[in-house]
């Protein structure tokens, strides 16, 4: 059985969180208030709900939170994963979500347990800016220090996420294009959502795709290299060859119409949309039945998959929970 919602997508990628607490307080996602709003769940239950969703089909598996690095046991975790196969027989594409702060001393135990691939979180390549936006001082070092890790331990290609707010970081476009050649990782510029707990989100603040190429293109014209229908990012390289970027833009240009992708809370709730209304308790199910039993109600949410995610809609509503609490 493979999962397909009503709309004929393949759901072949799971984002699972396993906690919603994090060291940083970024302006874009946190209230600046300490502690998780959910209870995080022994690091077996995840691994079950992920084996019963590979037999269905799931293929990429990436790990987000809050901040996965705070979680004893991640490395273990990760090793787990790696000995699953898909339906086809495959290793799982295993990767990881960070903001790079414990990152330096984990990487090559993180590499050496099975996992591919990494992304960080990274919103300046100036250490004041930096400051600012994640409200933690002294992080930046800690940062590129865990993303030079990353490239050491062979975690390629390490993507670095920044998300960019008018007001706070669109200058820092250009030197994140350079950061990408100086440091040789693909930077991925994120439309500003609205996922934050602040609820501040409004689409003055979003500084859109067009805006990124055109800023990017007064320091070096850029070349769009072809992606995966069901890539969220669309890619470029710089005319020289050197240095990949990428837009994450479901605001200006939304993607949803190849979405592949549905969440795990850290509560073991499934979320079949970052803007969904609604949780979906597998965690219940699973305490009170057998995984046959999980596949089903599995194969029945994965029917209620929105269509896309209406922002910019006269009827957009926010979702029930802020990104920290679904996962990235």
């Amino acid at each position: 059985m493979r999962l397909t919602d009503k709309f004929g997508r393949a759901i072949t990628d799971l984002r699972v969180s396993i906690t919603d607490r994090c060291n940083y307080k970024c302006v874009y996602c946190r209230t600046g208030n300490e502690g998780a709003q959910y209870a995080d769940l022994p690091m077996a239950d995840y691994l079950r709900m992920v084996r019963v969703l590979v037999s269905m089909g799931i293929e990429k598996v990436r790990i987000t939170g809050g901040e996965p690095l705070l979680r004893k046991g991640v490395v273990d975790f990760v090793r787990e994963l790696s000995l699953l196969r898909t339906v086809d027989g495959n290793s799982l594409d295993t990767a990881i979500t960070t903001n790079g702060h414990l990152l330096a001393d984990l990487a090559q135990p993180l590499k050496d347990a099975g996992l591919k691939r990494v992304t960080v979180s990274m919103d300046a390549v100036d250490p004041a800016k930096f400051a600012r936006i994640t409200r933690v001082e002294n992080g930046y070092q800690n940062v590129t220090a865990g993303i030079r890790a990353a490239r050491r331990a062979g975690l390629d290609p390490v993507k670095v996420n920044c998300v960019l707010l008018r007001g706070f970081n669109e200058d820092q476009i250009v030197e994140f294009g350079k950061f990408a050649r100086d440091e040789g990782v693909v930077v991925r510029f994120i439309e500003f959502m609205p996922l934050e707990e602040d609820r501040v989100w409004s689409p003055e603040i979003v500084v859109p795709l067009d805006e990124i190429l055109q800023r990017m293109s007064q320091f070096m014209p850029l070349k769009e290299i072809a992606h995966a229908s069901s890539e969220t990012a669309r890619r470029y390289i710089f005319e020289d060859g050197i240095g990949e970027i990428g837009i994450i833009a479901p605001v200006s240009h939304p993607f949803c119409g190849h979405c592949s992708r549905i969440r795990i809370t850290s509560d073991g709730k499934i979320r079949t949309c970052l803007f969904s209304q609604v949780d979906h308790d597998l965690y219940g199910v699973m305490k009170r039945g057998s995984d046959a039993d999980m596949a089903a109600y599995i194969e029945k949410v994965v029917q209620q998959k929105e269509a896309r995610h209406h922002i910019g809609e006269p009827d957009f509503q926010k979702p029930s929970r802020s990104m920290v609490h679904i996962g990235g």
